[in-house]
């Protein structure tokens, strides 16, 4: 099968983090035996970045060859639809479904539900749509083409190693107790002012207790991180389906962190990890007893079906399904015109 691929974020040299998501997926894909071409939307100007990645997308599927376009974000994915010419497949990723947190309120600016509503539109247009959360999934209102299929996790990168080892590798302290936060600070919907609290208290009867705050790094650097800290705190908003949240639990990292997206259903049977109320003392609590157990959690155990060839087999059955829907309509256009010239 030949896949085109189409995204707006993908890593660069200078921020390798950049869309990691999409490049472990066509990774997995590739690796499966997927034939998979990538067409990566880039500019200064958004603008002509999707008038650009337009062209782009048209030229390459008049040379045929291509089975399916696969769209990552909404965005992209209207970008995608602008054309009949192979069938279309996006992944919703979180924010293009459930809204843009504009500040620390939780608050969606207008412009963001604008774009939930686009998103909204344009899942009954595309022949199917993937998703991370049943919750995700509500918000679309044709079940029959729509896909939950969460990311899967590079098992080979995110895999656990000892945490002196790491702390090595990495130039840390090897006593000092870590919590991680694995995410850029400014992103709004990261809730970063609450993991900083929650620390702030920790380090009131803890001191030497530090907060490192980690992103735009390769991701094998962030898993020595997570493999060399001795808690992740994940606070968001929002979420879909974390990646940072399941690969940690690839890595045995305990994980304190809110009741968003799927994140109860990954880490809540392990021992080790708690869900929390978006309350700095509770957080503070379960971090605190966390820094005093100072042990791994089994988490790669929960995480095993987000193995990469499980969620490729998936990301196949999808395909299929789009390529019949495309030919069930191509074939019931042909009927009404045949109909249609009857009737003349």
């Amino acid at each position: 099968m030949n896949v085109l691929v189409m995204t707006s974020m993908y890593p660069t040299p200078e921020n390798p983090a950049f869309g990691s998501f999409v490049k472990t997926q066509v990774d997995a894909l590739r690796a499966e035996g997927v034939d998979v071409e990538l067409l990566v939307l880039r500019g200064r100007n958004r603008k002509w970045m999707y008038i650009d990645g337009l062209k782009q997308m048209r030229n390459r599927l008049r040379k045929g060859g291509i089975d399916v376009v696969h769209a990552h974000f909404s965005y992209v994915g209207v970008i995608a639809r602008m054309q009949r010419m192979a069938p279309v497949v996006v992944t919703y990723h979180g924010d293009d479904l459930l809204g843009c947190v504009a500040d620390q309120t939780g608050r969606h600016s207008q412009f963001s539900r604008f774009m939930v509503r686009v998103g909204q539109r344009l899942g009954r247009c595309v022949d199917a749509a993937i998703v991370q959360t049943a919750e995700m999934a509500a918000k679309l209102d044709h079940a029959s083409h729509v896909h939950i299929v969460p990311h899967e996790v590079d098992f080979d990168t995110f895999r656990v190693v000892d945490r002196l080892e790491a702390r090595q590798e990495l130039g840390l302290d090897p006593d000092k107790p870590l919590v991680l936060f694995a995410a850029n600070p400014q992103t709004q919907v990261k809730r970063f002012p609450l993991a900083q609290e929650a620390v702030a208290r920790v380090q009131r009867d803890w001191p030497e207790v530090e907060l490192l705050v980690i992103y735009r790094e390769p991701q094998a650097r962030l898993a020595l991180y997570m493999n060399a800290c001795d808690a992740l705190i994940f606070p968001s908003f929002q979420e879909g389906s974390p990646n940072v949240v399941k690969q940690a639990m690839a890595c045995n990292l305990p994980i304190v962190a809110t009741d968003v997206g799927d994140v109860r259903e990954v880490i809540e049977s392990t021992e080790g990890c708690a869900v929390c109320r978006p309350d700095a003392d509770e957080m503070a609590r379960e971090l605190q007893a966390i820094l005093a157990r100072r042990q791994r959690t089994r988490g790669l155990d929960a995480v095993q079906r987000f193995d990469r060839a499980a969620v490729v087999e998936q990301l196949l059955g999808v395909y299929r399904n789009a390529i019949g829907r495309e030919e069930t309509g191509r074939h019931s256009d042909r009927r009404a015109q045949a109909a249609v010239a009857g009737v003349h």
